[in-house]
């Protein structure tokens, strides 16, 4: 469950059959993430700066609903990582910010113990006022205790619901979750990730889903609309993930995208991975601000974070 910019050999999953993908499964369980930002900047891995601006704007819809008191919102990160998704909607940074900082030469000779001394630093000193309360939850336990070490992370947990029911406490600090996100694991998730948050609560959190277009998110979405959200994907544009690895993984992606009844045209076929964005709400939130209201908000360039580097 842990964040995949690429993916296993698999060929099949909880939402269905996926097209193999490059491992990168060296990287997701590292003590800190130098290796991550290394070998992922290469192919240019960038879902979280396209979902970056518009969790934020999601968070700021949420803290100003009067009817819910929270001094601050909650947000859950599944497949959270290292928890890029926090340091982004938290602090004054973007995803090139990021690359830079781990990239550093300087950082290399470090050991890790003093990355995550520097690093609690760095994030301090940009953390941005009336921040989320972020709970992180992956499979990768050296990912999830670096982001909470360094402060990215209000509490992560080490628990795949995939096999295995939630915790007392992952449900105890996940219990006024507004909002759930996911970047970089939909192929690996099934209901069963989702239900334990979206039961026994007033009004459901919403869910906010970047989706590779090589997968489905059908059996996902359709449970989801049994704890009472309805699904809407962004139909207008969709946003690159990762540049391929080799011609077969982009011959592999173009025929599942095309198998899905979608136009691998200028998408796909120009190099890139691409996602999709699913928001999962009650009617009554999607009748008050419409999905193209969020997405134009959150793609304004004024709030939206400058291009990652290039391999």
């Amino acid at each position: 469950m842990s964040a995949h910019p690429g993916g296993t050999e698999a060929t099949t999953s909880a939402s269905g059959p996926r097209p193999p993908m490059t491992r990168f499964d060296d990287i997701y369980d590292l003590p800190d993430p130098r290796a991550f930002f290394r070998a992922l900047g290469a192919w240019q891995y960038q879902t979280p700066h396209h979902a970056q601006p518009f969790f934020r704007r999601l968070v700021d819809v949420l803290a100003a609903d009067g009817a819910r008191g929270d001094r601050a919102v909650t947000v859950l990160d599944i497949c959270c990582s290292y928890g890029i998704n926090a340091a982004l909607l938290n602090h004054d940074l973007t995803l090139q910010d990021l690359y830079a900082h781990y990239t550093d030469p300087a950082v290399a000779r470090l050991t890790t113990a003093e990355v995550i001394t520097r690093d609690r630093a760095y994030y301090a000193a940009r953390r941005r006022p009336g921040a989320a309360r972020v709970i992180g939850l992956d499979v990768a336990h050296h990912a999830v205790d670096y982001a909470c070490a360094v402060g990215l992370l209000d509490a992560g947990f080490c628990e795949n619901l995939e096999t295995t029911p939630p915790s007392a406490a992952l449900l105890s600090a996940t219990s006024a979750t507004r909002l759930i996100t996911v970047t970089g694991g939909v192929s690996f998730l099934s209901p069963r990730s989702f239900r334990p948050f979206l039961s026994d609560v007033g009004k459901p959190p919403w869910v906010a889903a970047f989706v590779l277009r090589t997968g489905s998110y059908q059996t996902i979405s359709h449970d989801l609309e049994s704890s009472g959200l309805v699904t809407e994907k962004d139909v207008a544009r969709t946003y690159p993930q990762r540049r391929f690895t080799s011609p077969q993984e982009q011959q592999s992606a173009i025929d599942a995208v095309t198998a899905a009844h979608e136009d691998p045209e200028g998408k796909e076929t120009d190099g890139y991975f691409h996602t999709a964005l699913h928001l999962s709400r009650p009617a009554e939130d999607i009748a008050a601000i419409p999905l193209a209201a969020l997405t134009r908000d959150a793609t304004d360039p004024a709030a939206g974070p400058r291009e990652p580097v290039q391999g």
